[in-house]
């Protein structure tokens, strides 16, 4: 999805949150602001975590809505948490995805500092940010959960989409090595299926199971192709050289 097809309602959408989340600047600077994140969000290298993505999160946040506090909050911050983006081999050998939260959060810091949004709410909208590093909301913050469910919420798609959804993410990494990209998600997808929960907020709870069938059919998959790619690179591996015959008695 490029800034020429993100859909009309995105700009108004992020200035109703801003505006409700206390923005003082004019719509024209808040516009503005707006039409900069779909530019992040609509980065070339980007193949899941872009604008569409973006979409799908909105639309996530206002389903589990009714959970919520401040809503508006949510949904800035649902805005500004991929801001920054990097598939970099790094990025993979960290076993994390792409969206870097700490330097989104900085992002999300400036902006809103800039629109006019009070500082309890930037301070809320970049811990929230920040805290999907590890998609552990506190027990005592809703809204961090709505937006720890709402981005979690692929993982509980039909196993269609699911397919699509893990299609688009190799994309991204389509410059990481095959059999290293495989173990570096195999590594996330463990550390999510070994949480006691993926889903925090009441409404986000009956997405719990079809996530984890989801995420088990992926590891053995991901476990058959670590084996098929193990096994062509070490028939691919030059054979050593023989050792010369001993000269000598035994």
């Amino acid at each position: 999805m490029s800034p020429t097809t993100a859909p009309a309602w995105l700009v108004p959408a992020f200035s109703r949150a801003a505006t409700g989340a206390g923005a003082t600047a004019s719509s024209s600077q808040i516009d503005a602001a707006a039409h900069r994140l779909i530019d992040r969000w609509s980065e070339p290298e980007r193949r899941y975590h872009d604008v569409a993505h973006l979409v799908d999160l909105l639309q996530h946040v206002d389903e589990l809505h009714q959970e919520a506090h401040n809503v508006h909050t949510v949904r800035l911050a649902a805005w500004y948490h991929g801001a920054i983006f990097d598939a970099g081999e790094a990025t993979a050998d960290a076993h994390r995805g792409g969206e870097d939260e700490a330097a989104s959060a900085e992002v999300a810091r400036e902006d809103l500092a800039r629109l006019g949004v009070p500082e309890q709410v930037v301070d809320a909208v970049a811990a929230m940010v920040a805290g999907l590093a590890r998609h552990a909301a506190p027990r005592d913050n809703v809204d961090a959960a709505v937006l720890s469910d709402a981005d979690l919420a692929i993982l509980a798609s039909d196993p269609q989409r699911y397919r699509h959804y893990l299609e688009r993410i190799r994309e991204e990494y389509g410059h990481i090595p095959i059999l290293k990209y495989l173990k570096a998600r195999r590594a996330i997808v463990d550390k999510l299926l070994s949480r006691d929960r993926l889903y925090t907020s009441p409404m986000g709870a009956p997405w719990e199971r079809q996530a984890r069938e989801n995420l088990a059919a992926e590891r053995a998959r991901l476990d058959r192709e670590i084996a098929k790619a193990t096994a062509d690179d070490e028939a691919a591996a030059p054979a050593s050289p023989a050792e010369p015959l001993s000269t000598e008695a035994p």
